[in-house]
C-alpha cells in the first residue's frame, strides 16, 4: 500500500523505477515535490555524452498548465509579453510573464495545441494567480501535470535514435515545433525543444507509457552512447547555451522578500520578448517607461583569464569600483574557455574595457583570492549549427 502523500517528503516521477536503478550515486535534489537525480554516474561522463553523443533528463517534474477555452488567446495575451497571436498551432514558443510593476514571475515554454488549446510549461506553480488572472474570460486553466511524463532526449545523436525508434515525421520538424507520434497503440508528443543548446527533443507521455519510453529509448540509443543525465550536467550545458534560469540568474518576483530583487525582461535581456503593439498585457506601463531608459541592470557573456570557475564572485572596473557580480559559472570543456553569466549596473558601457573579476578559490581546505581579467563576449558560448538544422544529420 502506498504512503499517503503528507507522508512521502519527496514523490517519485513516473520513471522513478528506472532512474533510481541508473542512480548510481545515490545524488537528489527536489524539483516541484519529487526527486530528481542530481548525477547518475560521473558529471563529466554525463556532460559529455550530451555533447558527443545522447542523454536522457527526466523532465516529469515541470510544471504544466492546460489553457483551453473561447478566450485562451487575448487571455494570453494579456498576461504574456509576447505576441501569442503570432504562435501557430504546432509550435512552441519561449515567453515571459511579468506582474504589475514589469518584474518577471516566471519564463517557460508555450505549446500551441490548438485554436483554442494551449499547454504552458513553467518552472513554479502560478495556478492561483492564472486561475485569479482568468476571471472574466471563456476559458479553463487546470494544472495537468501529473497527467504527462516527459523526457529530455538531448545531444548530436539524439535524431538518429528518435529514427531508431520509427518515430520517421520528425525529419521535417523544426526547431520550436512539435509533433504527434504513434507509439505502442498510443500517441506521444514530440518536441524539438530543450535546455542544452543542442540537438534534442523533448517527449511527452501518458504516465502508464513511462517505463517502456524509457526501456524502448535506452535500447534505441544503445548503439548512439545514450545515457541518464542528472541536472548537475545539465546546469553546465545551459551556461554554455547561455539559458538564464530562475533562482539562480534572477529571482522570480513573487519569490523575492525585497521588492528590489525583482528583475524586468529589459533588464534580463529579454527586451525581444516584449510587444508593446500588441495592446495592453500586464506589467505594460512600467515595461514602457523602463524603455525609455529606467532599467538598473543589463546581463552579459563574461570570457575570464584562467581555468578557475568564477562562482559568486565580484566584478570590478579596474581592479577599483563595484560594478556587478557573477550569477553562473564554469570552466567549459567544449569551449575551451572558463566563462559565466553575469549581472551588471546600468550605464556601465564605458567601463566595459578594463573588467576584473575576484575569485576566491579553495585548495585543499586553504583559500585563495585570485584577481583576473574578464571580457565582455556574446552568448552563447556554444551554438552548433546541427541546433538548428532541419533535416538534422543522423549522427
Amino acid at each position: 500500500m502506498n504512503e499517503p502523500h503528507y507522508l512521502q517528503p519527496l514523490l517519485p516521477t513516473p520513471f522513478h523505477s528506472r532512474t533510481q536503478a541508473a542512480c548510481c550515486t545515490a545524488l537528489w535534489s527536489g524539483w516541484a515535490g519529487y526527486q530528481s537525480a542530481r548525477c547518475y554516474t560521473h558529471v563529466e561522463f554525463e556532460y559529455f555524452a550530451a555533447r558527443n553523443q545522447a542523454t536522457l533528463f527526466d523532465l516529469s517534474p515541470m510544471i504544466k498548465y492546460r489553457i483551453a477555452g473561447s478566450d485562451s488567446l487575448p487571455y494570453l495575451n494579456r498576461l504574456m509579453t509576447r505576441d501569442v497571436g503570432k504562435l501557430a498551432v504546432g509550435r512552441v514558443a519561449y515567453t515571459v510573464w511579468c506582474n504589475d510593476v514589469g518584474k518577471v514571475l516566471d519564463d517557460g515554454t508555450l505549446f500551441r495545441l490548438d485554436d483554442n488549446e494551449y499547454l504552458l510549461c513553467a518552472q513554479d506553480r502560478h495556478l492561483p494567480w492564472l486561475q485569479d488572472s482568468a476571471i472574466g474570460f471563456d476559458l479553463e486553466v487546470e494544472d495537468v501535470s501529473e497527467r504527462f511524463a516527459a523526457l529530455a532526449l538531448q545531444g548530436p545523436t539524439s535524431y538518429a535514435i528518435v529514427q531508431r525508434m520509427g518515430f520517421d515525421d520528425l525529419m521535417s520538424l523544426r526547431p520550436f515545433g512539435w509533433r504527434r507520434v504513434k507509439y505502442r497503440g498510443a500517441e506521444l508528443i514530440v518536441s524539438r525543444t530543450g535546455f542544452s543548446g543542442d540537438l534534442g527533443y523533448e517527449i511527452w507521455s501518458a504516465p502508464d507509457q513511462a517505463e517502456s519510453l524509457w526501456d524502448d529509448l535506452m535500447a534505441a540509443g544503445a548503439d548512439f552512447g545514450l545515457m541518464p543525465m542528472g541536472s548537475d550536467a545539465l546546469e553546465l550545458l545551459r551556461i554554455e547555451a547561455g539559458y538564464l534560469l530562475p533562482n539562480a540568474d534572477f529571482m522570480p518576483a513573487d519569490h523575492a522578500t525585497r521588492a528590489s530583487r525583482g528583475r524586468s525582461p529589459f533588464e534580463l535581456g529579454l527586451g525581444w520578448l516584449v510587444d508593446f503593439n500588441k495592446g495592453h498585457f500586464v506589467g505594460r506601463r512600467a515595461l514602457q517607461a523602463e524603455r525609455a531608459g529606467s532599467g538598473r541592470y543589463t546581463f552579459v557573456g563574461l570570457d575570464i583569464d584562467g581555468n578557475k570557475p568564477a562562482h559568486e564572485s565580484l566584478i570590478y572596473h579596474r581592479r577599483r569600483e563595484l560594478i556587478g557580480h557573477v550569477t553562473s559559472a564554469m570552466w567549459s570543456p567544449t569551449c575551451k574557455r572558463n566563462i559565466a553569466i553575469a549581472e551588471l549596473q546600468a550605464g556601465r558601457e564605458a567601463m566595459l574595457d578594463d573588467l576584473w573579476v575576484e575569485i576566491y578559490l579553495k585548495k585543499e581546505l586553504k583559500w585563495e583570492k585570485l584577481m583576473v581579467r574578464c571580457r565582455v563576449v556574446p552568448r552563447p558560448f556554444f551554438d552548433p549549427p546541427r541546433r538548428l538544422a532541419t533535416p538534422p544529420a543522423a549522427y
